[in-house]
């Protein structure tokens, strides 16, 4: 089978601001691929975030320690996760924390890397309980565990990786080129402050010189405003954070295939715009700020796409579908062929069943964000020819995905076992809705008296409010009924007995027996 990815793709950000939260949609051809929504009341504790932490515990036999940075489930670090220089880090946090209101770069830049801490250390040899550290999170709190830190501090750019108390410049190995390395690692090494390293993203190659030095300035100047947070902190509190979730999506996705991004809120826009002019500005025009009437996920089809993907069963293509169930410790996903008609090609029928469902498992990998084990049940294939297409398929999907993943072949019985990086927790989305006619309980009133209970609330509003017009909204069968007969319909009576003009309004997603009266200004009479 041919893989779709030989098809230039056409990428689309959909950003949906609200009060409570923001989603953001990557659409790939119109069509759903990762859905990430962050909520904006209370705390929250995200991959790449930067606190000034306390240890409170230490765990001699694990060789490492605990550390409160103010969620409820104590973070954890090892000791292999603090980093060469911790040392550093450590006398620099310690000189300015607390109450130093003196701060100047001379402090930072005048502290000595020292020497590496050695691979066979131990955890009490450097920590202590009580002790301030600054920590990132490396790994958001899943189920019952706290989040995973590292002491290795690093602000990650869109081209550059900012290393403080570091020396080394690397180079990401994708660049192809030994000059144009050369190039980058010169260029980045000559405009470095001291007691800084870098990495170089692959996303760099190419790029001129006074576009690195402007974002390199930017993630030097981030840092160094998180100074005055940790001169003046008493007790735990957050250094600083990553960019928005949307810019570092954009960081991470921003490349020539971008099409279009949309956003609904004026500040996001902005804030979008002046990220990509930093990083690309040749593709600063691709930002729109949408104004539409309808929901910005309505109009771009994300709604349905989202009730159509996160449930248990999933559709694919011909009438075959997915089950997918999550326990603590996995996924799994069944592949069920379904209505799907049988033909005299029976193996070749199970291949390509088979084939659309490692599409939509790639998919639903993404979107759902899926991590840890992934087990899929294929159906059952009786060559080794087709087992090893499969195979081979199934990697070639994976490779679009950003998280380090590990695609084993298929075992005898059909299974094939997926290990993909879990950072945060996976994204679930409740899309079966309890029935507002029946509350659940499958029995909904007798249609024959649901005219009753709609009279009985016209006469209460008359009584109360005397209204000279309104306007009665009800789904296309409630509507029906009340206007069937046209001069001697349900409607026009109440029309005539309470002296009101009346006016219905039929609403497609009411359910059947759903009512609802307006006031003239619009406003819902309850």
């Amino acid at each position: 089978m041919e893989s779709e990815k030989t098809e230039k793709s056409e990428k689309d950000l959909i950003v949906d601001v609200k009060s409570s939260e923001v989603s953001i949609a990557l659409m790939e051809n119109h069509r759903l691929i990762e859905l990430d929504r962050q909520s904006s009341q209370g705390p929250s504790f995200n991959v790449g975030d930067v606190f000034l932490g306390k240890v409170k515990k230490l765990l001699p036999a694990l060789n490492a320690a605990f550390v409160d940075i103010g969620d409820e489930k104590e973070a954890f670090v090892h000791y292999l996760d603090l980093g060469l220089y911790f040392r550093a880090f450590d006398e620099f946090v310690k000189r300015i924390n607390p109450n130093t209101h003196n701060i100047h770069k001379g402090i930072y830049s005048h502290i000595k890397l020292g020497e590496p801490l050695g691979k066979d250390g131990k955890i009490e040899d450097v920590l202590s309980v009580g002790q301030m550290i600054a920590v990132q999170i490396v790994k958001e709190p899943i189920s019952t565990k706290g989040s995973r830190l590292t002491a290795e501090i690093s602000l990650a750019g869109r081209n550059i990786v900012l290393l403080p108390f570091a020396e080394k410049v690397s180079v990401s190995q994708k660049i192809s080129s030994k000059e144009e390395k050369k190039r980058l690692e010169l260029l980045v090494r000559n405009i470095l402050p001291k007691n800084y390293g870098a990495i170089i993203r692959t996303a760099a190659e190419g790029k001129s010189a006074s576009v690195l030095d402007a974002e390199l300035m930017s993630l030097v100047e981030k840092w160094e405003e998180s100074w005055k947070k940790l001169a003046r902190s008493k007790t735990v509190q957050l250094l600083f954070t990553e960019y928005s979730k949307t810019t570092v999506v954009l960081r991470d996705l921003l490349n020539d295939s971008f099409t279009n991004i949309h956003v609904n809120d004026e500040a996001v826009y902005e804030e979008i715009r002046k990220y990509i002019s930093l990083i690309s500005p040749e593709q600063e025009k691709i930002v729109h700020l949408y104004d539409g009437k309808a929901p910005i996920f309505d109009q771009f089809e994300v709604t349905r796409q989202i009730k159509s993907s996160f449930g248990k069963v999933v559709p694919i293509k011909q009438g075959a579908y997915l089950v997918i169930e999550h326990t603590e410790a996995l996924h799994v996903v069944d592949v069920n062929s379904g209505t799907r008609s049988k033909n005299k090609e029976q193996e070749q029928n199970t291949f390509d069943v088979n084939c659309y469902a490692a599409e939509e498992i790639a998919r639903q990998m993404r979107l759902r964000d899926m991590g840890g084990i992934v087990i899929v049940d294929f159906i059952d294939m009786e060559t080794s020819e087709h087992r090893n297409a499969l195979y081979k398929y199934m990697q070639e999907l994976m490779e679009g995905d950003r998280a380090k993943h590990n695609v084993l072949p298929l075992t005898k019985f059909g299974l094939m076992q997926i290990t993909r990086q879990r950072v945060r927790p996976a994204t679930e989305i409740e899309t079966l809705e309890v029935c507002p006619v029946c509350h659940g309980t499958g029995k909904i009133s007798s249609s024959v008296v649901i005219d009753d209970d709609i009279e009985r609330h016209l006469a209460d509003i008359v009584a109360d409010r005397k209204p000279a017009s309104l306007t009665l909204k009800v789904s296309p069968i409630l509507g029906s009924y009340l206007t069937r007969g046209l001069f001697k319909s349900i409607l026009s009576r109440w029309k005539k007995k309470y002296k009101c003009k009346i006016a219905l309004e039929e609403v497609t997603d009411f359910t059947v027996l759903q009512n609802e009266f307006y006031d003239e200004k619009g406003v819902r009479l309850e």
